[in-house]
This record gives C-alpha cells, sequence and structure tokens, in this order.
C-alpha cells in the first residue's frame, strides 16, 4: 500500500512538473466564479425578489447560458488558442456577472433577470474543462503514458469539486456577513484576476495546433474539413447528462428534505459533505492501475452509482441523510473522472478543447434542468422523487457505459509546444 502511494506521489508530482505549480492554483481559483454563480443564483434572486420559483428559473437560465456557449468556446480555443480566448471571456463575465448581480439589487422585472443570467452563463470562459485540455496536452508532449493523463484528469475532477465545496461555503459566508451579492462581487474579481492570469500564462499554447497559413496557393482548410467527432464521445455525452440528472436530482431532494426536516441552513454542508469525499476519492484515481481499462471502470463506477443513489431514496433523518450522501459521494468523482477520460481518449486531437467544453455542457445542462423539474417534482411529492429521478438516471446511465468502449488515443496534429519553436513550461 505504501509502495502505491509513493507511486501516486511520484506521478502527481510528474503532472505539476509538466505544468508548473502555478497553473493549477490559478485554474482553481479561476473555476471558483463558475461554483458561486450556479450555487449562489438561486439564493440571490430569491433574497432580492422574494419568489423561489423566481430564483429557479433564473439560475437555470444561467446555467443553460453557459452549456449553449461552452462548446463555442472550446472551439474557438482550439482554433485560436486558449490565451486570446480565454482573456476576452474573463473580462466580459467578470462585467457580465456585475451587471447581473446589480441588476437583482434593482429588482429588474424577471425577464431582464433572465436574460441578464443567459449573459453571465454565456461568457463563462470554462476555465475547468480548458485546462484539463491544456493539462493533458503539457503531459503528452512529454510523452507521458496514461497513467499520467489519468492522474491530470484526477486532479482536475478534484479542483471542480473543492470549487463546488468552497463556492457554496462563500455563499453561506456572505449571506451571513449581509448580503449573498457580497460573494458574486468576489466572484467577478476572481474571475477577471485570476481568468486573465490563465488566460495569460505561458503554458497558454500547449494545446495550439500547427495550421498551413493561407496563400494564394494554399488556401486554407475548409471547416467541413475538420475531423468529425466518433460515436464514442457522443456516447459519453449522453452519458454524462444523465450523470448531471441524476446530481441534479439528487440536489433537488437535499434541499427539499433538509427544509421538511426544518434543518434548510444545513443544505450546503451536506453537499459540502458529498463534495468533500469525492475530491478524497478523486485525488485516489490516480492509483488505479492502467489494466483497469477506462471502459471497465465506466460500468463499475455508473453501477456503483445506480446503487449507492438508492440509499437516498429511503433517507428519513439528518444523521441518515449525511450518511448516505457521504457514500454515495465516494463514486460520484470516478464517474466524472472516467468520462472525461473517455472524451480525451476519443476525440480528435485538434479538437480537444471543444471536446472537454463539450462534456463539460452536457453534465451542467443535465444537472440544470433537473434541479428546476425535480425541484417542482419535489414539492408536489416529496424528497424521494427527486432522489429517484436521479436513481433512475444512474442507471440508464450504466445502459449507456455497457455501450461505450476505451478507443485508442485519436490521431491528430503535432501540437505546436511539442516542437522546439513551443513555448517552454510555465512556473
Amino acid at each position: 500500500m505504501a509502495q502505491a502511494a509513493g507511486g501516486t506521489s511520484a506521478t502527481y508530482r510528474e503532472v505539476l512538473g509538466a505544468t508548473g505549480a502555478l497553473l493549477p492554483a490559478l485554474s482553481f481559483f479561476g473555476r471558483l466564479p463558475v461554483a458561486v454563480i450556479q450555487f449562489g443564483s438561486v439564493l440571490l434572486i430569491t433574497r432580492t425578489s422574494g419568489s423561489l420559483a423566481t430564483g429557479g428559473t433564473v439560475a437555470c437560465a444561467l446555467a443553460l447560458g453557459q452549456v449553449a456557449t461552452g462548446p463555442v468556446v472550446g472551439r474557438l480555443a482550439d482554433r485560436r488558442g486558449q490565451r486570446s480566448v480565454v482573456l476576452c471571456c474573463s473580462l466580459l463575465n467578470a462585467l457580465a456577472i456585475t451587471c447581473y448581480t446589480l441588476g437583482a439589487l434593482a429588482g429588474l422585472p424577471t425577464p431582464l433577470l433572465v436574460a441578464l443570467g443567459v449573459l453571465a452563463g454565456a461568457t463563462v470562459p470554462g476555465i475547468g474543462p480548458l485546462a484539463r485540455a491544456r493539462g493533458v496536452a503539457l503531459v503528452r508532449r512529454g510523452g507521458a503514458d496514461e497513467r499520467v493523463v489519468n492522474t491530470v484528469l484526477s486532479l482536475e475532477s478534484t479542483m471542480d469539486e473543492l470549487s463546488f465545496v468552497l463556492g457554496p461555503a462563500l455563499i453561506g459566508v456572505a449571506a451571513f456577513a449581509g448580503h449573498p451579492a457580497y460573494a458574486f462581487g468576489a466572484a467577478a474579481l476572481l474571475v477577471a484576476g485570476c481568468g486573465s492570469a490563465f488566460a495569460l500564462h505561458p503554458t497558454a499554447t500547449a494545446t495550439a495546433t500547427t495550421v498551413r497559413p493561407a496563400t494564394a496557393h494554399a488556401p486554407r482548410e475548409p471547416r467541413s474539413r475538420r475531423p468529425r467527432m466518433p460515436r464514442e464521445v457522443r456516447l459519453v455525452r449522453l452519458g454524462l447528462v444523465l450523470l448531471g440528472v441524476l446530481l441534479g436530482g439528487c440536489g433537488a431532494g437535499i434541499t427539499a428534505l433538509t427544509q421538511k426536516l426544518g434543518q434548510e441552513d444545513q443544505a450546503g454542508l451536506v453537499y459540502a459533505a458529498m463534495g468533500v469525499m469525492s475530491a478524497v476519492v478523486g485525488l485516489s484515481m490516480a492509483a488505479l492501475p492502467e489494466r483497469f481499462g477506462l471502459a471497465l471502470r465506466w460500468r463499475v463506477a455508473t453501477a456503483a452509482a445506480a446503487l449507492l443513489s438508492l440509499l437516498l431514496i429511503g433517507t428519513q433523518s439528518m444523521p441518515g441523510l449525511y450518511v448516505a450522501v457521504t457514500v454515495f459521494g465516494a463514486v460520484f468523482a470516478p464517474n466524472l473522472i472516467t468520462g472525461f477520460g473517455l472524451t480525451e481518449r476519443a476525440v480528435p486531437r485538434e479538437r480537444l478543447a471543444e471536446g472537454m467544453t463539450s462534456a463539460a455542457s452536457a453534465f451542467v445542462g443535465g444537472q440544470a434542468v433537473t434541479l428546476a423539474v425535480a425541484g417542482r417534482l419535489a414539492e408536489s411529492h416529496g424528497p424521494a422523487a427527486a432522489f429517484t429521478v436521479g436513481s433512475v438516471a444512474a442507471a440508464l446511465a450504466f445502459g449507456v457505459a455497457l455501450l461505450v468502449k476505451a478507443a485508442p488515443a485519436a490521431p491528430g496534429v503535432t501540437p505546436v509546444a511539442a516542437t522546439p519553436s513551443g513555448s517552454g513550461r510555465g512556473v
């Protein structure tokens, strides 16, 4: 066991040696605003409008804005590089969050709040999935094996989990200090500062591709000539949508059950318990042997999620809820890490950022729609109904996982960073 732990630590050191110590920190704080605005939108709009239904509607609009433009951001990053795309989106997102917050404080009508929510979601720079694409490109250009690539994905998913623990915590602290809007102000500053720093980091060119310049004798390759996304990518996206439905159903059920028990203030702590366990298990995923392949790993993870989600349906007390979500949290990170791993293996190299942002958008979209639908279902039929929605989605995700086969690493163009003229590793 000690030998396995030492090997895992060495693998993480190899990853940090490729990315530099600063890049993961910038990507973490750059993606934290997404967790703040997604979780805090319901609380902010409900506080300012006095309507929980309005809060849910605006929060859903914000998430769908992110879903709609996420793949576009990834596609632009593949074509033009991450630096200019992330820098532009980070600054626009900071401005959009500011306008959204001021609109909520001013008590604007619901249609205007929905429009501002869509704008705040649509300008999200997608730092999480783009950091995955950048990290994978950095370790692959150094000849890393699949275990190191999986470690990158484990680290990135763990940072996602931690951000969705810290995000609700920041909202809670801001609400206790006076108003949720304080957290939104902090989110705008973080995305402007850390998002811009992530964009300007020397590793930003790691995912750039070698493109033949357009000349009179060598015109640019038409857009229709781009390599197609394989069938496996579409299947994995469907599985991630269902995993988003699972988390959305669980989130609605947790909120409804804590309200039913008169402990609604503990909802954030329950989410945190699930997120912490998920993050711990996510970090340990790097210790799995390579012979435990991605396709088999996803089948095991989705089957475990389907079975353990049944514990939530029968939960009727706060102690039972804490136990159930903590146990369930142990299988969630493996599902996301493996889903992104399968995506990374199957997408063409020229479309890696697009593939990662599309995968993230699939998950967020499933979660956003389900939060709105399952929330109403829980109000009418109780928390168990929302938990059942998630459990059914997990069973369907297992069915999708049975159809997925781990493809060999997709062929693609040579990264610019792998050539002598590419940029060196950042600090």
